[in-house]
């Protein structure tokens, strides 16, 4: 089973106005309201590749009761830790001339919540796979060392999607994929990162700091793994105009996890991960079974060498 941890998940509420006026009454022209998270949009992508997984995180009051059955009716399973004060948090996206984003912080994590979650662990088995993304809660900041330090003492194969202080954290207990996009790779070494060479410099240094697998989204360049073999594998992007920025690194952690676990081959699970996050790209929402198989044929999408 995939166990998918969204800490601080959200209810994302979208509102398209033709113009905005700072003051006034503003009417929308549509709206939208969906479940939000980066774990979250793991097991959604999953589910639309046939893999079941199981969404844990934190939960509270009645929104998170709506995204609790929001996932269910979607088919995903649950196990929350319902928090006892608080909502889980609505975001905002004013959506004009371009996109502005209100994020709330959500709701505080207590310590006897979060005991309650890290007492899951001792549910997980050999073969289960954890995927660990987005931000720790504020009031839990060492969360990302207290969980992968548990993990590792289970030889439980985990993912960590996060930034900063909370990946250095889990690189420690040598996370089976970390997936960084080109500017927090950057960011990790406080370097400006420009050329291919640069890329495969600090993804080897992710490497030898404890990632087996690296894999960096890099925009308009595509995507390039360095895999536990030492050995680069490296796709590009469709070149379709793409209308969607939310989830497509999500999605192709997703599209990765089920590539290797369907075949064991990592060329094949970079190639899947890269339609799945072409296929988010490209669409209003998540992208869809139909569309990820069809971009996996998509000759920008196939293995290109690498030179190193």
């Amino acid at each position: 089973m995939i166990y998918t941890v969204t800490f601080n998940p959200a209810l994302d509420y979208t509102m398209t106005f033709d113009r905005i006026t700072c003051g006034s009454v503003n009417r929308t022209t549509a709206e939208h309201l969906h479940i939000g998270g980066k774990g979250i949009n793991v097991s959604l992508i999953l589910r639309e590749l046939g893999i079941a997984t199981c969404a844990w995180g934190f939960v509270a009051g009645f929104t998170g009761a709506w995204l609790e059955d929001t996932l269910r009716a979607s088919g995903i399973l649950c196990d929350f830790v319902r928090l006892k004060e608080g909502h889980t948090r609505i975001n905002v996206k004013l959506n004009c001339d371009n996109v502005t984003d209100l994020n709330a912080r959500g709701p505080t994590v207590s310590a006897d919540a979060l005991y309650r979650f890290e007492w899951k662990l001792d549910s997980l088995r050999g073969g289960d796979t954890v995927v660990l993304s987005g931000s720790a809660p504020e009031s839990a900041n060492d969360v990302y060392e207290s969980i992968t330090s548990k993990l590792a003492a289970k030889k439980i194969r985990f993912v960590a999607d996060a930034t900063g202080d909370q990946l250095r954290a889990a690189l420690k207990h040598r996370p089976f994929l970390v997936k960084p996009n080109h500017h927090e790779l950057a960011d990790l070494f406080g370097v400006k990162i420009e050329t291919e060479a640069e890329v495969i410099t600090y993804a080897g240094k992710l490497r030898e700091m404890g990632a087996q697998n690296v894999l960096v989204s890099c925009g308009r360049e595509g995507a390039l793994l360095l895999d536990e073999y030492g050995r680069f594998h490296k796709t590009g992007i469709v070149q379709d105009k793409p209308v969607n920025a939310v989830g497509a690194g999500d999605s192709m952690v997703a599209g990765f996890l089920a590539g290797y676990l369907s075949r064991g081959d990592y060329g094949y699970a970079l190639r899947l991960g890269s339609a799945a996050g072409n296929a988010t790209a490209l669409t209003e929402g998540l992208g869809r079974r139909d569309d990820i198989l069809r971009l996996m044929e998509d000759p920008a999408l196939q293995l290109k060498e690498v030179s190193i």
